[in-house]
């Protein structure tokens, strides 16, 4: 007997899922090198009591005996945005992570956070004495490394975790549990499948992957500056560049990932309609008119007056300083602003 219904799992956005009972990260010591080795920064939220909390799960929560963990895709919102690009005369050159167009257009935070909720609560109606805590990318914990514990991928060269049937345009969420569950498969752990492969790497506009340690110079990567870093007198590293109109996030190295061309190919559908409501405001205001006028909207919106309008968005976080910023940078770069 199965632990969950697949068709159920499915309505959720979950594309695949596995267990583990391993407190540990398996790349432990990578992660702490990395931290050692300054190339987090300007992350400085990952040192200190939320690096100790990563070193065990049991560190984050005492009670942890096992995890379930769900990969939540948005890699046919990422086809529909790909054909935006390719097909929409009325398309401005900017780009955005897929991720924040996915999910309705909400903050995949708060779609997964009820999603995992009900999966939760629907567990403690058939095991007695249940507890959970979900856990998603802002908890203290190594998601990537966990998923690929409970054996649904590898890591990419690009730090990603890959699964063979599903690339990686996905969100990992998971529910640590208090106690081991019965019905449910202990995957080994997955393959490296990436062999000579180094197309991520070569298509890296700033050369910000690590291919040995499989990690991230994070203030050389695209994604850290257009959305970690909200100042308006931010100072880009020496190798920034926003020439290819990433202005929040980057996908650029999962775009190239044979793995995901691989699923790429299993999609039928080329349809680029974005039907819910966040998504067309999203679509509406940052790609769909003069950059030069979404340049000066933000400058003269208030922050309030932004984040009321993205508010549930993926752009509340960041909040309009660090989008002027960006959009700036890009029109510099381009020689449309001196």
């Amino acid at each position: 007997m199965s632990l969950f219904d697949t068709l159920k799992l499915a309505t959720y956005g979950i594309v695949d899922y596995g267990y583990t009972t391993e407190a540990i990260p398996a790349t432990l010591d990578n992660y702490n090198s990395w931290i050692d080795d300054n190339n987090h920064l300007p992350l400085v939220y990952l040192e200190g009591l939320r690096q100790e909390k990563r070193q065990s799960l049991k560190e984050h929560w005492p009670l942890f005996e096992s995890a379930l963990v769900f990969l939540f895709s948005y890699h046919d919102t990422h086809n529909k945005l790909q054909a935006l690009y390719q097909n929409d005369p009325s398309w401005n050159g900017l780009k955005l992570a897929s991720y924040t167009l996915g999910f309705e257009g909400i903050d995949y935070h708060h779609k997964i956070k009820e999603n995992l909720i009900e999966i939760g609560e629907s567990l403690k109606l058939t095991h007695e004495g249940l507890e959970y805590k979900l856990t998603l990318d802002t908890h203290p914990v190594l998601e990537r490394d966990l998923a690929m514990r409970a054996g649904i991928g590898w890591f990419g060269k690009n730090s990603m975790l890959i699964n063979r049937h599903h690339g990686s345009f996905f969100i990992i969420g998971s529910l640590l549990l208090n106690k081991k569950i019965q019905n449910v498969e202990l995957k080994s752990i997955e393959t490296d499948h990436c062999g000579q492969c180094t197309r991520c790497i070569d298509a890296c506009p700033t050369d910000a992957i690590d291919p040995v340690s499989r990690t991230i110079v994070a203030k050389d990567c695209i994604s850290t500056f257009t959305i970690e870093q909200f100042r308006l007198d931010t100072v880009p590293s020496e190798k920034m560049t926003l020439k290819e109109g990433t202005i929040f996030g980057c996908d650029i190295c999962q775009d190239v990932c044979p793995w995901n061309k691989r699923r790429d190919r299993l999609q039928t559908s080329s349809h680029i309609d974005f039907k819910d409501e966040n998504q067309k405001k999203i679509l509406n205001f940052f790609l769909k008119r003069e950059v030069k006028v979404l340049a000066e909207d933000l400058n003269t919106l208030s922050e309030g007056a932004f984040k009321r309008l993205f508010k549930n968005t993926s752009f509340e976080r960041s909040g309009r300083r660090g989008l002027y910023k960006n959009i700036i940078l890009y029109l510099k770069e381009l020689n449309i602003l001196s």
